[in-house]
């Protein structure tokens, strides 16, 4: 089985883990700390997670890969109760109630919940041979990636919650029509043109496109009148209800940050004001990275992290002590790991020879790849701060453990194809 895994992607592994802790060490380091075996420290902490990690390799790679087929339902149940029990049992850090107080330790059971979701996926569209095109099919597949989205919005963490609709591109792998893409594009489009433009021009906007079809291209397209009349009202039904959803539906501090991402202040002295009070996390992050220039400032050198001047450098932010310490040639280096990572990852997926694997294998690339892009985004500032970490790179022991175990299942799968017919 060890001669039969993809080391390269191990490898990689490896590497995306060792610069993490790496820049954690920088962001963490005081003049009180003696050694990075410090377990009192983060980056202790950190070093002994990652050694966790290494244990739960093993044993993930010591176990038959039916054990985590067979087991699937009952993962994604423990799941659910996991999560439902943070409403009495939770611990509120950060405004969020998301976490368990093992003492050690804090729990986030929806990291957990991520690797059971994907499994339980890729067990009912494969074990049944589901016909996704099925309306009824198409309902129980949603269902299964709703029930721990319900479960993590009142926490309220929307970040997390964001991360399972990532899941929906494995059911458009396995021929979910393209219309509910489709669908869901347009509706981030109606969300933010309205935000940003306005209910009025939205409607202009939708009246001309509408006039242009007409007396153009409807004869090409072929579609009835009728459904479209209804699509256009649905749009504006869209549109019209935005400005309720954001002001009753969305907390203040959500509202500061999407105001703030989409400039909705006109006033440029107001709007830089702003962004140094509500946007303080990315103003910082993106002065931090700005400063770092080409070759960085040097290890242990930036001034900014060592300063203390971007939040949560160590965790969601970590990407900003890469481009301050190690500049454009370090970030741009770390960029490259990753999409060589994800591509491997998609290699070995389209090589399986069983649908639950190739499945799986597509719910766990999902799920990094979101999490990758929405997190350097947010550290630059083209999207809004919504508290995703980067994976194996950001500090955390429930991510990292997750993380881990979600990639090396799926490893374990791959190692085994060729015994598989």
């Amino acid at each position: 089985m060890l001669r039969r895994l993809d080391w390269l992607t191990v490898f990689l592994y490896l590497l995306l883990v060792f610069f993490g802790w790496i820049n954690i060490y920088s962001t963490t380091l005081t003049e009180a700390s003696t050694s990075i075996f410090d377990f009192s420290t983060l980056y202790g902490k950190q070093l002994f997670f990652i050694g966790a990690s290494f244990v739960l390799i093993i044993i993930v790679l010591s176990l038959e890969t039916s054990f985590f087929e067979r087991f699937s339902s009952v993962f994604y149940i423990v799941s659910v109760v996991s999560l439902a029990g943070l409403f009495v049992f939770g611990k509120t850090i950060a405004g969020a109630t998301s976490w368990y107080d093992l003492g050690f330790f804090n729990l986030q059971p929806s990291e957990f919940a991520k690797l059971a979701t994907a499994l339980a996926v890729a067990k009912y569209l494969s074990d049944i041979q589901t016909d996704i095109r099925k309306p009824k099919h198409q309902l129980y597949a949603i269902l299964i990636i709703l029930i721990p989205v319900l479960l993590i919005l009142p926490q309220p963490d929307p970040g997390s919650a964001l991360i399972y609709f990532s899941l929906f591109f494995v059911l458009l792998r396995e021929g979910l029509p393209l219309k509910y893409l489709g669908f869901a594009l347009l509706l981030v489009l109606l969300f933010i043109t309205t935000l940003k433009f306005g209910v009025v021009w939205v409607c202009i906007g939708l009246g001309i496109l509408t006039s242009l079809f007409f007396f153009f291209k409807r004869e090409k397209f072929k579609i009835p009148r009728i459904p479209l009349v209804l699509f256009l009202i649905a749009c504006l039904s869209i549109s019209l209800s935005v400005n309720f959803v954001f002001n009753n539906v969305f907390e203040q501090r959500h509202r500061d940050r999407f105001g703030l991402w989409l400039s909705l202040e006109k006033d440029p002295v107001k709007l830089e004001k702003i962004k140094k009070t509500i946007g303080y996390n990315t103003y910082q992050s993106e002065k931090a990275i700005e400063s770092g220039g080409f070759f960085g400032k040097g290890f242990l050198e930036g001034t900014r992290t060592k300063g203390d001047f971007v939040p949560a450098q160590h965790t969601d932010y970590i990407f900003s002590s890469v481009g301050e310490e190690w500049g454009f040639i370090g970030t741009s280096f770390i960029i490259i790991i990753f999409t060589i990572f994800f591509l491997r990852l998609v290699h070995i997926a389209e090589r399986q020879k069983r649908d639950f694997s190739r499945m799986y294998g597509y719910g766990m690339i999902a799920i990094l790849v979101i999490h990758y892009f929405v997190n350097v985004g947010m550290v630059i500032g083209l999207l809004p701060t919504i508290g995703i970490p980067l994976p194996f790179f950001s500090y955390g022991g429930s991510g990292l453990l997750f993380f881990t175990a979600m990639l090396f299942v799926f490893l374990r799968f791959d190692a085994n194809r060729l015994k598989e017919l």
